[in-house]
């Protein structure tokens, strides 16, 4: 069975324009995150998939396979979706564009619990870490049965609670690695618009609870970090620094 990554990479981000392109340590943000994909798949597995000249490439000028798309995708889902019919595989990873101190063995350990329950969608998490907000709207946190079966998703701190002794000791936030196949992605295109509670929450993912699917959470390492604004980029490049990545 064929297993590739896919990295969805908006030019036109309404947030942060250009942000596939940012620099971080010297090297566009897109290109950070496909070297660790190909370290998890291989290169010859690993594909941008983008709406823009720009990106296209410099992805291409490092040896990177792209795959454009219209302007018009939703999401990055759906911007995967799109591309995912241009690709044979059994097995799509959606590594997002933006976090690029995800681990391959992540990405292979999302991929790993794919294969093992094809029917359901994987989604990695970790715990948010002492230096993170868990108000913070910029991480979305995540709550699961005791199985491991994601509940829902929120920019607001989840579980909830009445009393204070009974406060969360910690919380499980998102970390974008996801896995699925060619149906659950053309079923998600085919919602043809963004569910209510996804668009509240701005977290695509949610859109499957309309369709019905279940969705796995797949414990991965602490420490990742997500560029959202111009503000992360520091924060990043010290990461990456402590990482040994410069």
């Amino acid at each position: 069975m064929r297993s590739v990554v896919m990295i969805p990479a908006r030019y036109g981000s309404s947030r942060y324009p250009g942000k596939p392109l940012v620099d971080l340590l010297g090297k566009p943000m897109v290109l950070w995150i496909a070297e660790l994909s190909a370290r998890a798949v291989g290169r010859e597995n690993v594909y941008v998939a983008t709406e823009d000249d720009r990106i296209l490439e410099v992805v291409e000028a490092a040896g990177f396979q792209a795959v454009m798309t219209g302007n018009d995708a939703l999401t990055g889902t759906d911007r995967l979706a799109e591309a995912a019919e241009k690709v044979d595989a059994d097995v799509y990873i959606n590594v997002q564009g933006d976090e690029p101190l995800v681990h391959p063995d992540d990405i292979l350990k999302v991929r790993d619990a794919k294969l093992a329950e094809m029917h359901t969608i994987m989604n990695g998490y970790s715990w948010v870490g002492p230096s993170e907000d868990p108000d913070s709207v910029n991480i979305p946190k995540v709550i699961a049965t005791e199985a491991g079966e994601m509940i829902y998703m929120s920019r607001t701190a989840l579980p909830g609670f009445k009393d204070s002794k009974d406060a969360p000791k910690r919380y499980k936030k998102q970390v974008c690695i996801y896995a699925f196949t060619l149906e659950e992605l053309r079923a998600f295109r085919a919602f043809g618009r963004k569910s209510e509670l996804e668009r509240s929450e701005d977290i695509e993912i949610l859109r499957f609870l309309e369709l019905g699917k279940t969705i796995k959470l797949v414990e991965t390492r602490p420490g990742s970090l997500a560029v959202d604004v111009p503000d992360d980029v520091a924060r990043v490049e010290a990461a990456l620094r402590a990482a040994g990545k410069a």
